[in-house]
C-alpha cells in the first residue's frame, strides 16, 4: 500500500476523532512503538505532554535542546517530566563537531536563522527518527496560531514519508485553556512575563497586547529576510535542505 493511499485510509477512518481517542489509536494500533511526540517544553506543551501520558507515559518524547533555550525552559521541562510521569523523555542536542564548525562563535542565529534552526533541530529531529525507527510524530500544532498553520489536517504527511498526528489542530485557545485548567497544569514562567510563544531566547521576544501569540519570534528577522520568519522548519519540507556545509 502506497504512503498516500495509507494517508487517505488514516483521514477517513481517524480525522475526525477527538484528540484523545485520535491519541490513543496512533499509539497504541497505527503506530505502536514506531510514534513520538515532539516538545517544546514551551508555552503551550504540557496540555500535549499530559494527553500524550494519559494513553501511555513510556512514549517517546523528543525535545530539541538546541543549547539556545531560556533557563526557564529546561527547568520547566524537568518538572513536567517529574510531574506527568514521563519515563522517555529525549533531550536531542545539535552535533557538537557541526555546532564547533559552522557556529563557532554561537550567533549564527542573528545572520542564518534557518541555517542555526537547521542545525539545532531539524538535523537532531531526522537523527533521532532514523535510529528510532520513528514512523509517526505526534505535534501540538494548532489551526489559529499562524497563516501557515490554518489549513492543517489533524493527519498529515511530510515530504520524508513521516506522518504528522496533530490532535488538537482545531482546538480553540478557549478549549485549550480549558483543558489545561481540568488538569491543573502549571504554566510555564515566561507566559506571566509576556511570552506566549517560547522558542529560543535569542530569538524570542515579549509581545504586545493585540500582537498575534507568534509574533515574538524571530522578530529580528524582519531586518535580514522580506518576512518575519514564522517557523523553525522541522514541521516545514526539507528533505532536500543540507546545511551542513
Amino acid at each position: 500500500m502506497s504512503q498516500q493511499v495509507s494517508l487517505s485510509r488514516l483521514q477517513m477512518f481517524y480525522g475526525d476523532m477527538d484528540a484523545s481517542m485520535l491519541l490513543r489509536s496512533m499509539i497504541k494500533e497505527e503506530f505502536a512503538g514506531q510514534v513520538a511526540l515532539i516538545s517544546s517544553f514551551g508555552a503551550d506543551a504540557a496540555l500535549m505532554l499530559a494527553l500524550v501520558g494519559e494513553v501511555d507515559k513510556a512514549t517517546p518524547v523528543f525535545f530539541l535542546e538546541t543549547e539556545k533555550h531560556f533557563p526557564e525552559t529546561l527547568v520547566y521541562g524537568k518538572a513536567l517530566t517529574e510531574m506527568l510521569g514521563l519515563t522517555n523523555v529525549h533531550w536531542l542536542k545539535p552535533d557538537p563537531e557541526m555546532v564547533a564548525r559552522i557556529d563557532p562563535t554561537g550567533d549564527l542565529w542573528s545572520t542564518q536563522p534557518n541555517r542555526c534552526c537547521w542545525m539545532r533541530k531539524v538535523e537532531p529531529l531526522n537523527r533521532a527518527v532514523e535510529a528510532l525507527g520513528i514512523k509517526a510524530l505526534i505535534t501540538g500544532r494548532k489551526r489559529y496560531q499562524t497563516a501557515e498553520r490554518a489549513e492543517m489536517h489533524s493527519i498529515e504527511l511530510d515530504d520524508k514519508g513521516i506522518f504528522r498526528i496533530n490532535p488538537i489542530a482545531e482546538w480553540s485557545r478557549e478549549r485549550q485553556k480549558q483543558e489545561v485548567a481540568a488538569r491543573n497544569l502549571p504554566a510555564h514562567p515566561l507566559v506571566g512575563q509576556g511570552y506566549p510563544s517560547i522558542g529560543c531566547a535569542p530569538c524570542t521576544k515579549p509581545v504586545a497586547e493585540g500582537q498575534d501569540e507568534r509574533a515574538g519570534r524571530w522578530a529580528h528577522t524582519i531586518g535580514i529576510e522580506n518576512e518575519q520568519k514564522a517557523e523553525c522548519g522541522i514541521h516545514l519540507p526539507t528533505a532536500d535542505v543540507n546545511w551542513s556545509v
